[in-house]
């Protein structure tokens, strides 16, 4: 299954530049957010203007953001935004490259950081909120085929709500974090 604008990382150089956890964090703030200046992602991360501008730079010689000169409203403000809506990689695609595995524990790692901050401030949301979201797992046989079946599955439901326009509604939305990972084992 393909699936619209997404960006698939096949070198090195973008995979490396996608694991570090600061550049993640600009991805996702510029993927929820929109464009942004580094002025607008320093307040945010609390970081150094200098230290979001290197960041930036290093993501978009990478082709994962660019600049959207149309916000600028002078000649020394530089606009952000990604140039997708969605990376994928995958290990296989880097055989014996170190990058790949520190990447592999780097995203692991964001997913985990990601569920146990809102372990510990999980009573600060509404009950409504706290009630809604979920956690699955489980332990399933299947062939290589249908286990590219359920990932084509599950990319394009996300996608789905991802890449959508926010509906006029009235109902309040809020990032929500969502992350699946398909391991081999044993119970």
């Amino acid at each position: 299954m393909e699936e619209k604008n997404v960006r698939e990382i096949r070198d090195s150089k973008a995979l490396a530049a996608i694991a570090h956890p600061l550049r993640h964090r600009l991805l996702d703030l510029l993927h929820l957010d929109g464009p942004a200046t580094a002025s607008l992602l320093a307040e945010k991360t609390g970081q150094a203007v200098g230290n979001i501008s290197h960041h930036l730079k290093v993501l978009a010689a990478s082709e994962l953001i660019e600049e959207a000169p149309e916000l600028a409203r002078d000649r020394r403000e530089r606009w952000w935004r990604r140039t997708s809506s969605a990376i994928k990689w995958g290990a296989q695609d880097f055989p014996d490259d170190p990058i790949a595995e520190a990447a592999e524990v780097l995203t692991l790692d964001h997913q985990h950081a990601v569920a146990r901050k809102w372990l510990a401030s999980r009573d600060t949301y509404p009950p409504e909120w706290r009630g809604a979201l979920f956690s699955i797992d489980g332990w399933a046989r299947l062939s290589i085929a249908e286990l590219d079946e359920l990932n084509d599955r599950i990319v394009a439901m996300l996608a789905e709500y991802r890449d959508r326009s926010q509906p006029d509604d009235g109902a309040e939305r809020r990032p929500v974090f969502v992350a699946a990972r398909a391991s081999l084992g044993q119970p």
